[in-house]
């Protein structure tokens, strides 16, 4: 599976011809609502499940993870695999049955890229968007906002977000590659009071024993 920095990768993307120089007004009100909840909340901790596909392989690869965010922190739980972003540093953690390695980079050098705190707030600058429409699922109605990139030559091409119309929150998320892969994430459980210490968006190398370090900064 495509290794994930989400940039969830983190992040990029051009609309159909039509739509490629909108900004709706009506998805600007819906995303303004979620961006500034989640700028208001003490810290956000969730399971979600992902998967991915692409147009060339019918199979789809299918995985459960975890997130934790504060500000511009971020962990990132898979299987095999962990970030940690304490907003200076990134580390990118992996483990298989053979290796252990860390791959660590500056946050600075990563600030273009779609990752699980920016998702939040993306629209903001160099992305045009609106509003799909609405639909009810088990008594939630939930909107769909299409995002897409102003420039043609972004690794992304397509976001979709789909949002809580009543509680403001980000239920699910749908992002397209230019290579035809298509990454669909949705929160299962969310807890946004969670009591995070900056420590647990740290990598700490003791806590994993041998590891091979690859130090990219």
């Amino acid at each position: 599976m495509k290794q994930i920095t989400f940039s969830f990768i983190l992040f990029f993307f051009i609309l159909s011809v039509g739509f490629s120089q909108t900004k709706d007004p009506k998805a600007k009100v819906v995303l303004d609502g979620v961006s500034q909840k989640y700028a208001s909340i003490k810290g956000l901790k969730a399971s979600f499940d992902f998967s991915y596909s692409d147009v060339s392989d019918s199979r789809v690869q299918n995985q459960s993870g975890e997130i934790a965010i504060k500000g511009d922190k971020y962990h990132l739980k898979l299987p095999e695999q962990e970030i940690f972003n304490n907003g200076k540093t990134v580390w990118t953690y992996i483990a298989t049955d053979n290796y252990k390695e860390v791959t660590i980079n500056n946050a600075s050098d990563m600030e273009n890229e779609l990752t699980p705190s920016s998702v939040y707030n993306i629209y903001q600058k160099g992305f045009n968007y609106r509003l799909i429409g609405e639909k009810t699922e088990g008594g939630i109605v939930i909107q769909e906002i299409e995002l897409t990139a102003e420039k043609s030559n972004a690794p992304f091409k397509r976001v979709k977000l789909f949002v809580d119309k009543n509680k403001k929150d980000l239920i699910s998320w749908e992002i397209y590659d230019d290579q035809g892969g298509i990454f669909k994430y949705k929160f299962k459980s969310v807890n946004t009071n969670a009591e995070l210490t900056d420590e647990y968006f740290t990598f700490n190398p003791q806590k994993y024993g041998r590891v091979e370090i690859i130090d990219l900064r």
